[in-house]
C-alpha cells in the first residue's frame, strides 16, 4: 500500500509492485538512499518469497478498502484509494515513515520508465551484487 500511495493516482501491475518492492528495501543498489535491508547475496530469491507475500497483502488492503484492483486491457493493476494516505499518515514507527521515504524516491525515480527499461535496470543491479559474491567468495576458498 505504501508503494501505490507513492504512485498515487498511477494504478501498476503486481510485477511492478514487486520490482518497486525490491527497489525500497535495496535502495542503494539503485544509486539511492541507504537500502533498508542488509546487502546479502542471492537477494534475487527474495523475489520469489515476496511475490506471495505482496499478493497475500494486497489482497488483505483490498478487504480494508485500502486497495482497489483495477481489471483492463493491461491485466490486473492495483490503485491506493482515498483512505490509503489518512491510514498511512498513522504510522509513527521509524522503519514505516523510512519505508514511505523511499517508496517517493522509487516512484519519483521510476515509474514512467516503460518495463523493458526496468526489467534492464533490475538486471544490472542484480549482476553487480551478484558478481562482488563471486568475487569474495572465490577469494575465501581454500586449497586442500
Amino acid at each position: 500500500m505504501i508503494i501505490l500511495t507513492a504512485v498515487y493516482p498511477a494504478s501498476i501491475d503486481l510485477h511492478r509492485v514487486l520490482q518497486f518492492d525490491y527497489m525500497l528495501v535495496h535502495s542503494a543498489d539503485l544509486g539511492g538512499p541507504e537500502s533498508l535491508h542488509p546487502p546479502v547475496p542471492l537477494r534475487s530469491g527474495e523475489l520469489l518469497v515476496r511475490r506471495g507475500l505482496l499478493d497475500r497483502g494486497l489482497q488483505l488492503m483490498m478487504s480494508r478498502g485500502l486497495v482497489d484492483r483495477i481489471l483492463g486491457e493491461g491485466g490486473i493493476h492495483y490503485i491506493a484509494t482515498d483512505a490509503s494516505q489518512p491510514f498511512l499518515s498513522c504510522l509513527t514507527a521509524p522503519y514505516a515513515l523510512k519505508l514511505i521515504e523511499r517508496a517517493q524516491w522509487v516512484a519519483e525515480s521510476f515509474l514512467g520508465i516503460d518495463e523493458q527499461a526496468l526489467s534492464s535496470i533490475m538486471k544490472r543491479s542484480f549482476a553487480h551484487w551478484s558478481s562482488e559474491f563471486h568475487s569474495v567468495e572465490q577469494g575465501r576458498r581454500v586449497e586442500l
